[in-house]
């Protein structure tokens, strides 16, 4: 019998910003042979930071938001095809300032499409923290209008690292744990729906003493007189994550496990960087203890 060849790799083409406001980009791309599974655009944020924007595969276009005006950001598009990620393909692109952007609106307004012909998106109201203690902030926020698919909350820690917090778009609160006492954190939420990050809405905000777990005001009332702290009301004890094993490997995949020996988390998220140096992540279940990455 004769062997049956391998079948051959899709191919990505032409990576082009095709809209460029002062805070968005919006990427088209083409594949002229073969389909992919899914599409992941990696860039770098003002602050220097990695982003990865994962899109779906039968999607040809994504728009980037919450970007600077007068930025040049560079864009790199790789397609995932079984366990490979080909490419990638690169376009730069940049931002125009708030000047440019509000002449831009004004010149086509005219040829705007009607209000109910566009996509009806979500919108984010406010971010307040509701309980404020030493090593912890409860975050809540609004959605005055449509629903989001998830959130992630951004923040830099003490030694300025950034971190992420995803949130399930269910869920309109989350706890932040880990923090330092009496230090200042800079919050940033975004919601995700569909392929599009709106956002984000920020929250500036300082831990309380390490004396005092729980702070009974609300934040714009700290200046004011407040009643004691209640001793025995707290928020629950964040929990605790234990060992992380690489279990099994093999040539092109690691399966990885870990312990939670103390409470449960909504979800974890598996960072690393692959052979090019590219930032990857991996959002997993909570009540998963293993992963196999590929």
């Amino acid at each position: 019998p004769t062997k049956e060849e391998p079948p051959s790799p899709p191919v990505l083409d032409k990576l082009m910003a095709t809209e460029v406001t002062s805070e968005s980009v919006q990427l088209e791309w083409s594949v002229p042979e073969g389909t992919f599974d899914s599409f992941t655009v990696q860039y770098r944020d003002a602050q220097g930071q990695p982003q990865v924007l994962p899109v779906a595969g039968d999607s040809r276009t994504v728009t980037v938001t919450g970007l600077s005006p007068s930025r040049r950001y560079k864009f790199n598009l790789y397609g995932v095809w079984g366990r490979k990620h080909l490419g990638p393909i690169s376009t730069d692109a940049v931002t125009v300032d708030g000047c440019a952007m509000h002449y831009v609106i004004l010149s086509t307004a005219a040829s705007a499409p009607e209000e109910e012909n566009s996509p009806f998106q979500p919108r984010l109201g406010s971010l307040t923290a509701s309980h404020i203690n030493s090593d912890a902030i409860q975050l809540e926020w609004s959605v005055p209008e449509g629903t989001f698919d998830s959130f992630t909350v951004q923040y830099r820690d003490a030694q300025g690292q950034l971190e992420s917090l995803l949130v399930d778009g269910g869920s309109h609160r989350v706890t932040v744990p880990g923090l330092l006492p009496s230090h200042r954190y800079n919050f940033y939420l975004y919601g995700l729906s569909g392929q599009k990050r709106l956002g984000p809405i920020s929250l500036d905000t300082i831990t309380g003493e390490s004396q005092s777990k729980i702070h009974p005001c609300p934040l714009w009332a700290l200046s004011l007189e407040c009643a004691p702290a209640p001793s025995k009301e707290e928020l629950p004890s964040p929990p605790h994550l234990g060992e992380l094993m690489a279990s099994q490997v093999t040539p092109d995949s690691v399966k990885l496990e870990w312990s939670v020996p103390k409470g449960t988390f909504d979800s974890f998220i598996v960072q690393y960087r692959d052979a090019q140096g590219q930032p990857q992540m991996l959002p997993v279940a909570g009540d998963s203890r293993t992963v196999t990455v590929t």
